[in-house]
């Protein structure tokens, strides 16, 4: 195997992780976000942290598709490369942030929740962290997916790396994205609606499709293939 291909393959596998772990996440963790009286419940605190792993999970997966594809993306712009691994920096941090936040409400059910005293205090406390959660979810999975997309789509494009098609429907989905994130930001639909979805559909095809691409097509012949060094 090339060291091409492999840089491909790794980068796709990794990008299809970030699916099978993203996915199931927000199920898991549902019994935190769509339940503010969860701190006072019995709680599912299992399935909970589960998601938050699975979370975690995506997060890191997110990061290393960045940095198993940079060998070839800083040969066709260096500055590219190195800007969708920052944007992975800064989504995983988001996401890692609206973890912990979710994980705090376990914490805070296991160890204050029996009490009834305070019950009011603790559910403002619980929203207050789950409503952290649902901004660090908006602006991680949903912003930095759009900067992702036009990074790494702008290398892959230039290159012909993947097939064209893949990059423009991850730049269609850019201003979809953009808009549905303002949008929910201001109230006008909530952020699982089916609008919602409708406007996130093009970024999560692009993100899918190039996953499968490079897993199992790895990269088209292309002259960047060929150099050593990124250009300045």
């Amino acid at each position: 195997m090339s060291k091409e291909r492999r840089v491909a393959l790794l980068g796709g596998i990794a990008y299809l992780i970030t699916f099978a772990a993203s996915i199931p996440a927000l199920p898991l963790l549902e019994p935190v976000t769509d339940h503010a009286d969860y701190v006072l419940g019995a709680g599912q605190d299992t399935q909970v942290v589960l998601g938050g792993v699975m979370e975690l999970v995506t997060a890191l997966a997110g990061v290393a598709t960045a940095l198993a594809l940079y060998p070839v993306t800083r040969r066709v712009s260096r500055t590219a490369a190195l800007g969708f691994v920052s944007s992975r920096l800064v989504e995983a941090g988001l996401i890692l942030v609206g973890v912990v936040s979710v994980l705090s409400v376990v914490t805070l059910r296991q160890e204050l929740g029996d009490g009834t005293d305070a019950a009011a205090g603790l559910t403002t406390v619980a929203q207050a962290l789950v409503d952290v959660r649902d901004w660090t979810f908006l602006f991680g999975p949903g912003i930095m997916s759009a900067i992702n997309a036009l990074f790494l789509g702008t290398v892959l494009y230039r290159a012909g790396l993947v097939p064209r098609a893949l990059p423009v429907l991850g730049f269609i989905g850019v201003p979809l994205m953009v808009t549905k994130c303002m949008v929910v930001a201001f109230g006008g639909m909530d952020d699982l609606s089916v609008a919602s979805l409708l406007l996130t559909l093009p970024i999560a095809a692009w993100e899918f499709g190039l996953g499968l691409w490079l897993t199992f097509k790895g990269f088209r012949p292309s002259p960047v293939l060929s150099r050593d060094s990124a250009p300045a």
